[in-house]
């Protein structure tokens, strides 16, 4: 599937039309050549040392050059999904979300503002969260500028992925390869619905998964109306963990039933769904913020260290970028499991072996500022006791 087909080409692919939609592994790489090819695509690394929109508006742009441009998205409908794990009311050793765990507001705006300048026809911010009041009003408790975002020329929307939101009904997905826990899954329309897709990503760790970076942050887009509990509960604010976490409960009837033989351990669980994910939504442009950020875990809930990076990294292939931005973490993107900070499966190997992405280094070209100037240590692994 090419990075910025037509709607009705992307509707014709997917199967939507038809009420099912069913993604093509990205770069049209055939589930039968799964380890036989694995596709490369440039990774672009610059710094950025402060959050001021100005800069990143600049950075922004000049790492799309170097990617081939955003002229093809000109009257698209753009989908960013953009990391606010848990509560954007709680900060992190005395700093918001933005500059710890989450995606910074001003990313998100310096983001739409090239988006704009592109010619995009309507942006759509999405996220699941575990709150039930406005979405808009959420965004502007976090620090987000929603009413310079109204001014743009691109309509701007924000949806709120954790239940229908303003769709009418579900789409089912079916995951390309057959799929690690489920054969498909049940989506807001907001991932069906556009023309290109952004995973808009924070450079971290991730206690279960090791890192959680473009295809992490893809792991959000189920929603909790159905993966939290076996009801299907469109009030629900619980997070996933009975369900696709744990495996403990089956998902809401009318779900598709679970993969037999399933694994049960969550270091193996979640690295599966991270891919089935990436499967069931393609990420077309990864998109990751290293300014600020944390080591040791996803969210204050875990014991954290803040990090300085001053970085931003792109590509589009999640599995390229993901690799580049996990070396430059300090870490070996090809590690076996349970070694390095992958305290199980490791979730780049699995989407490797499916031919979505080659996750060797060497195989791909990274440009602005090369691999090793990038570099910065993260130094943090899990403790394996706990697995």
């Amino acid at each position: 599937m090419h990075p910025y087909c037509s709607r009705r080409q992307f509707l014709k692919a997917t199967g939507a039309v038809a009420g099912t939609a069913v993604f093509t592994p990205l770069f049209n790489v055939p589930v039968s050549a799964a380890g036989t090819r694995r596709p490369s695509s440039p990774v672009s690394i610059n710094r950025c040392k402060v959050y001021d929109v100005e800069a990143l508006v600049q950075k922004l742009q000049r790492m799309a050059d170097q990617l081939g441009g955003l002229n093809q998205l000109a009257n698209k409908t753009v989908a960013v999904k953009v990391n606010l794990t848990g509560d954007v009311h709680q900060g992190f050793d005395g700093l918001p979300a933005g500059r710890t765990y989450h995606v910074h507001p001003n990313l998100v705006l310096a983001l739409a503002l090239v988006l704009d300048k592109a010619g995009v026809r309507r942006v759509r911010f999405l996220e699941g969260t575990y709150q039930l009041g406005s979405f808009e009003r959420y965004l502007n408790d976090a620090g987000w500028n929603v009413k310079a975002l109204g001014r743009l020329n691109a309509k701007v929307e924000y949806e709120d992925t954790r239940n229908l939101g303003q769709g009418k009904r579900y789409h089912e997905v079916k995951v390309p390869w057959g799929g690690s826990l489920y054969r498909a899954y049940l989506l807001n329309h907001s991932y069906v619905d556009c023309d290109t897709y952004i995973s808009l990503a924070k450079l971290k760790n991730h206690a279960t998964a090791g890192v959680t970076l473009s295809m992490k942050n893809n792991f959000g887009i189920t929603p909790t109306a159905l993966y939290s509990q076996s009801n299907h509960n469109e009030n629900s604010t619980s997070a996933r963990m009975r369900v696709i976490h744990e495996g403990a409960e089956k998902p809401a009837t009318g779900v598709s039933a679970e993969v037999p033989r399933a694994p049960r351990a969550l270091s193996h669980r979640v690295p599966r769904e991270v891919v089935d994910a990436v499967g069931i939504r393609p990420i077309d442009l990864a998109i990751i913020d290293g300014i600020e950020t944390v080591s040791g875990g996803e969210g204050p809930w875990i014991k954290l260290r803040r990090r300085q990076p001053g970085l931003l990294l792109a590509g589009r292939n999640p599995v390229c970028t993901d690799a580049i931005a996990t070396a430059v973490m300090g870490y070996d993107p090809m590690a076996a499991d349970s070694t390095g900070p992958f305290p199980g499966t490791n979730h780049l190997n699995l989407a490797a072996a499916l031919g979505i992405g080659t996750n060797n280094p060497r195989q791909i070209e990274v440009r602005g500022v090369s691999v090793r100037e990038a570099r910065f240590p993260f130094s943090w692994e899990p403790d394996r006791r706990n697995w």
